[in-house]
């Protein structure tokens, strides 16, 4: 029997006995001139982790962000280690999101629920659950490659175990046995899919990959309290940027120009009804990493770029009859059909976030729009933007909340049991290009008017953005090349990790689901990784 544990470095948060600001500062004071400045245009995961990575640089980092706090926007569920969720997209993408993965987990190990993914093709699907073997075996291949090159990146459990099948002899045997409050081993997961799942209406084997949940209240919770590390981290929430406008530049009119300094207008919430005038800061470097609003600034700043936008959402419910903690449930289908993926994803408490991807649920008829050749914003339809920036209807909410709860109870028929909770998870998605296919991107850059932006479909690239900045950063003379904490990032010494552990994570994160209306339990999780490392440990060596 498996049991669901994991390699996890035991002296993780205390690894490096230095605080991180020691190799910051004498950088700054070396040669006597004032430190860069960086403006970082949006607070959600990509400009909150851009603005930590570098921060620990020593930058000077501005982060401006509408909303009340970081990392408020489209619904995530889960850490796509593999990308198994996504049939249409290459393997060589599903490898990308391996490594992005484990590497953003290592950023923000306390935003982790450690727990299986189950994934079954319906009867009426065309597919098989085999086609996705292959694949399934290259990534292990890739995940045994990286705990080759670091043994810390061993974070989603033994190789061999990344997946298995069960067949539905299997199932039905299971199926006998009590269920297990706290499962602690694979088949004791699988207990309760092959109890509430209709056995009927899937197609075996069941795959169960080791895709564990992502916690969006605790990972803003982690970028608040790692840019709380860095006195040179200047962090504008509930602020709105007005403009922001080139300040040192060499031939404007013409299209291969020079910018070597932006400055950038805003207003905090505190001022906006008052006559006061706007706030500027001067950058010598911008980031626009606003989301589904990217290219209002692209249309400032004068880049032409094509792009999408989707407005999604998943809905959250309350189910009592679950009998204990359950794994992800996963049922394929064709996107943006009436026969859609159905997703059921787990947080404490009994509550569940659906995804159903039809457009009766998580997508919507008119949700996804492009840009266009006067701008590169594409334009929701405004009944989408009142909903992002306002709030949700109570009455449209309630009616597809009990809709995902219908489409998920085809497939698990108890859940019809569950009821709506009155909120959503939502927001706009920006998929760079043509391609609504797209899951992995990351940054554009434009070296010569020091100007970067950051494209990511899922919140796994955003490191891998920010490292890309930092080579665009280091290229244009902007920060030393090779600098200690540069080297440190990728042993992932991060200064917060070594001052807050799950306890301060929990604090942050429960005041963050309270104030966006969500249940409180959804700011915790199952099985942290902090959990699973104690558990590691032998009794001598604890």
């Amino acid at each position: 029997m498996t049991t669901m544990t994991q390699s996890f470095d035991k002296n993780y948060a205390q690894s490096f006995n230095r605080d991180a600001h020691s190799e910051v500062l004498p950088y700054a004071a070396q040669n006597n001139q004032p430190k860069k400045r960086v403006g970082i245009l949006g607070g959600g995961t990509a400009g909150s982790t851009i603005a930590i990575r570098l921060a620990a640089l020593g930058l000077e980092t501005y982060l401006f962000e509408k909303k009340k706090s970081l990392i408020d926007g489209p619904p995530m569920c889960h850490l796509h280690a593999g990308g198994n969720l996504y049939r249409e997209i290459p393997d060589e993408d599903c490898v990308a999101l391996l490594k992005q993965c484990i590497d953003i987990l290592r950023l923000y190990p306390y935003t982790i629920d450690v727990r299986p993914t189950v994934f079954a093709v319906p009867t009426r699907d065309e597919g098989l659950p085999e086609d996705l073997l292959p694949r399934l075996d290259t990534l292990t291949d890739a995940y045994q490659e990286l705990i080759d090159q670091d043994a810390n990146n061993k974070v989603l459990g033994e190789p061999e175990d990344y997946y298995q099948l069960y067949s539905h002899e299997q199932l039905i045997e299971l199926s006998k046995r009590e269920q297990v409050a706290v499962p602690s081993t694979v088949d004791e997961w699988m207990i309760p899919v092959a109890r509430y799942l209709d056995l009927n209406k899937v197609k075996f084997p069941l795959i169960v990959v080791q895709e564990y949940g992502w916690n969006i209240f605790r990972l803003a919770a982690s970028a608040k309290l790692a840019l709380e590390e860095y006195d040179n981290a200047h962090v504008f929430t509930e602020t709105a940027v007005q403009k922001v406008v080139p300040v040192d530049c060499e031939n404007c009119t013409n299209a291969d120009h020079h910018v070597t300094k932006w400055r950038i207008d805003y207003q905090q919430a505190h001022n906006q009804n008052s006559d006061s005038q706007p706030e500027s800061i001067e950058v010598d470097y911008l980031v626009n990493a606003c989301g589904f609003r990217t290219g209002v600034i692209d249309d400032m700043v004068g880049v032409e770029v094509t792009r999408m936008v989707e407005f999604k959402s998943s809905y959250v419910t309350h189910w009592d009859d679950a009998g204990g903690q359950i794994p992800e449930i996963i049922v394929y289908g064709q996107r943006g059909t009436p026969e859609g993926m159905a997703q059921l994803t787990p947080y404490p408490g009994g509550y569940f976030q659906i995804h159903g991807m039809s457009n009766a649920i998580t997508l919507f008829d008119d949700g996804l729009v492009a840009s266009s050749e006067d701008s590169a914003q594409p334009k929701l339809p405004q009944q989408y933007v009142h909903y992002i920036e306002d709030g949700w209807d109570k009455a449209p909410l309630q009616g597809r909340s009990q809709q995902a709860i219908e489409y998920v109870a085809e497939f698990v028929p108890t859940f019809n049991s569950a009821r709506t909770v009155g909120n959503a998870l939502y927001g706009g998605q920006q998929i760079p290009g043509q391609d609504d296919t797209l899951r992995v991107a990351d940054v554009s850059l434009y070296s010569n008017i020091r100007y970067a932006r950051a494209e990511n479909v899922k919140a796994s690239s955003t490191l891998i953005a920010a490292d890309q900045i930092v080579d665009e950063l280091t290229d244009l003379g902007l920060i030393e090349n090779d600098m200690p904490m540069n080297r440190g990032r990728y042993a992932h010494e991060w200064s917060y990790l070594v001052h807050n552990d799950s306890l301060a994570v929990d604090e942050v994160a429960r005041e963050l689901a309270e104030q966006r209306g969500f249940p409180i339990a959804m700011a915790h999780v199952n099985h942290s990784i902090r959990e699973v490392a104690l558990e590691n440990l032998t009794p001598a060596e604890a």
